[in-house]
């Protein structure tokens, strides 16, 4: 598995390219974020010299960071309270710079700052499934966040129970999420339809039966690189 790993991202650092520069923000309740982003997915991303990640649990950091990086990769399930830092990071998105939203990033945390949701999820998701398998499946096979993923493919996860926000810009679903015997599926990863930048988000990623697999791997990279472009 390790060297289909290192075969498969060893590319990107061979080519001589500067490597994207990423802040990604985790910290909050339910999930172990240091064990699987600020460690698994910060080594997924700088691996290979694709991307040069910097983690920060601390929201207040946010503001120090920003103007540095070419990728916001939200995943954090705290708050981020203070209007200067909420401001940034519409600005950030208003210029052009590319953002990624990881599994509780897409949940409606926020009461206060519904902008948020409306604008940069395109809705969101208030529950979710008890943690177990479920399939994904690509909607959408050809576009360069898909690209090397597996058609479908199952997984252990939290399946967040997204729904659109009709006034929002709307999204472009690429996977789908689905449990066995059920006829209901719900957008597991896809593009919000920003007018300004490329938002990609990807509601996988409670623990290891996420971080630890190719396909999410393949996935979190792949958003990174289309983003940052």
């Amino acid at each position: 598995m390790l060297s289909l790993l290192l075969l498969s991202f060893g590319v990107a650092g061979a080519s001589g390219a500067k490597p994207i520069r990423v802040l990604m923000v985790g910290g909050g309740s339910s999930h172990d974020f240091n064990l699987w982003y600020k460690g698994a997915d910060v080594t997924t991303l700088e691996r290979g010299n694709f991307a040069q990640v910097t983690y920060v649990d601390d929201v207040k950091e946010i503001l120090h960071y920003l103007p540095t990086v070419d990728v916001l990769f939200l995943s954090n399930n705290q708050p981020m309270e203070d209007a200067n830092t909420r401001k940034a990071i519409l600005d950030f998105v208003a210029a052009g710079k590319g953002v990624v939203l990881a599994h509780a990033a897409l949940w409606y945390n926020w009461k206060d700052w519904p902008v948020y949701n409306q604008k940069l999820v395109s809705g969101g998701t208030n529950n979710h499934d008890s943690y177990g398998n479920f399939e994904v499946a690509l909607s959408k096979k050809k576009h360069p966040v898909t690209k090397g993923v597996d058609k479908k493919f199952e997984l252990k996860d939290e399946l967040y129970h997204y729904k659109v926000d009709e006034t929002g810009p709307g999204i472009k679903v690429l996977a789908i999420a689905q449990k066995a015997g059920s006829e209901t599926s719900y957008p597991s990863v896809f593009v919000v339809n920003n007018p300004n930048a490329r938002i990609v988000a990807i509601a996988l990623g409670h623990d290891a039966a996420s971080h630890d697999i190719l396909n999410y791997q393949t996935l979190i990279r792949n958003a990174v690189k289309w983003v940052a472009h």
